[in-house]
């Protein structure tokens, strides 16, 4: 087929064909924007930053009241068991940080021990923490036990 002008028509199934393909596209790239954008906005809310105390003490203003992880060693001399938890400081070797822990310390929790604490900072110059953890070796080593004894 012709039309006037002397160039091709095209049939009406495939232009509706076109038609509905583009449309086809154009909503599926829809539907995988927004899937970013939704897990992006639930991922970026779920991240907890890790510093040491040092770039934790740098950083202090901007961080505000957003949650991270702080890492260092508990201070000797510095843990003090209160009403809701334990208060005590830790430090990295440059800086160090007075932490107000809310809730119980971990059973492996004591001075010197290489902490991380997770929490953020309070309006005076403590990190508030709701979680500690331990860091220790991951080689585990079995009790001894003496087989010679035990009656079978």
């Amino acid at each position: 087929m012709a039309d006037a002008s002397g160039g091709a028509v095209q049939p009406v199934r495939e232009v509706r064909n076109t038609r509905r393909r583009t449309i086809a596209a154009l909503s599926l790239c829809g539907v995988a924007i927004v899937a970013i954008v939704v897990l992006t906005v639930v991922l970026s809310e779920n991240v907890v930053y890790f510093r040491t105390v040092s770039e934790a003490v740098a950083s202090k203003k901007s961080d505000g009241e957003h949650r991270f992880r702080m890492a260092g060693k508990v201070v000797p001399g510095t843990v003090k068991e209160t009403a809701r938890g334990v208060d005590f400081d830790i430090t990295d070797g440059k800086a160090t940080v007075a932490v107000i822990h809310q809730g119980d310390p971990p059973s492996l929790f004591k001075a010197g021990a290489p902490v991380v604490c997770e929490g953020h900072w309070s309006t005076g110059a403590a990190f508030d923490s709701d979680r500690i953890m331990i860091r220790h070796g991951s080689e585990y080593k079995p009790p001894n036990v003496d087989v010679k004894n035990t009656d079978a």
